[in-house]
């Protein structure tokens, strides 16, 4: 099927682009309670999916063992922007169980944040694994294969039993089985399933309220969520939409991007998990599209929220160009 236009770009009053894709409302009975287009052909969800990742790498105890802050806990669901404090603190992490930046296996790249990016380079040095925007993740992983006694050594590998350990809760999240799940390999090395929109939202509507969960789970997503609310910075970035959203909405939401447009969040006063995708990969259109789903949800106050529902496009010299905002199927919809 073809997805609708979820998105408009514009320039000087016309519209220039248009995004397609499909997204997914579900509670954590694994209702659905809304959707659009296709929700049911399998997507890579990326990044989206690292607060399931995180409670698959605390689960075996680590924080205990440990003694993680939240700062450390926050980082572990990021997609961070390769600042200072990011890299401190996913450091420390890995200080903390022994080990050190070479036992990532993420790779290196240079911040995404450009101040940091450059005075990275002013002071004549290069990226290492600790600036990539996966460390926190790769740290909480690391940490976790400690924990089990296991080698640390290949475990971004999925047949390494931190893998199959995220691939287990993931299942049990989303209530699938993988074991035939298409599976790539994402840009910081990890094994990452394709699993269909909806049954993604209903994973994060359970991760987001902790209902049909066993009772110790439950409370490890409430104090994931509760360390992301306290500090959002980590999951993202100054300026970063992530950070923005969840720094004005508290453990109202947790909101997570992932590459390629796609988006996952829990609602936990809510009960519900959403998840969408933009056909063409655009990220700031699936930014639009979460914060028009927000909106009709009430969740958010639309005039309050108004940079987040229609950003507008800036040039180089900050003349405003034009506006990314939401096509008729979605500002017309009703939830």
């Amino acid at each position: 099927m073809d997805n609708p236009v979820l998105i408009e770009t514009t320039r000087g009053g016309v519209v220039e682009s248009r995004h397609r894709g499909s997204l997914a409302v579900v509670d954590s009975d694994g209702r659905t309670r809304f959707s659009l287009g296709d929700i049911n052909t399998p997507v890579f969800p990326r990044s989206a999916i690292k607060a399931l990742q995180a409670v698959a790498s605390f689960e075996t105890g680590a924080i205990e063992k440990f003694t993680l802050g939240n700062a450390e806990i926050a980082i572990a669901c990021a997609s961070h922007t390769g600042e200072p404090e990011h890299v401190v603190t996913a450091e420390g992490i890995l200080n903390k169980a022994g080990l050190g930046r070479d036992d990532l296996e993420c790779g290196p790249h240079w911040p995404s944040y450009e101040t940091a990016a450059l005075n990275l380079a002013g002071k004549g040095e290069r990226p290492c694994s600790l600036h990539n925007n996966c460390s926190g993740k790769h740290a909480g992983m690391l940490i976790s294969a400690v924990c089990q006694g296991h080698q640390t050594s290949g475990y971004i590998k999925p047949e390494h039993d931190v893998q199959q350990r995220v691939r287990s809760v993931i299942e049990n999240f989303c209530d699938i089985d993988l074991s035939d799940a298409p599976m790539g390999i994402d840009g910081c090395s990890l094994p990452n399933w394709a699993i269909p929109l909806e049954k993604l939202a209903y994973g994060f509507a359970r991760f987001g309220t902790g209902e049909n969960c066993e009772r110790e789970r439950a409370k490890l997503c409430r104090q994931i969520r509760s360390a992301v609310a306290e500090h959002p910075f980590m999951v993202a970035g100054t300026g970063r939409f992530c950070t923005r959203v969840m720094e004005q909405l508290g453990q109202q939401a947790f909101v997570k991007t992932g590459a390629e447009g796609v988006f996952c969040a829990s609602l936990p006063q809510l009960g519900l998990g959403l998840a969408l995708k933009i056909d063409d990969g655009a990220s700031r259109s699936s930014e639009v599209v979460l914060a028009h789903l927000l909106q009709k949800l009430g969740v958010v106050d639309a005039d309050e929220f108004r940079c987040e529902l229609e950003p507008g496009i800036l040039n180089r010299n900050s003349i405003k160009t034009g506006v990314i905002r939401a096509a008729s199927v979605l500002e017309d919809l009703t939830i």
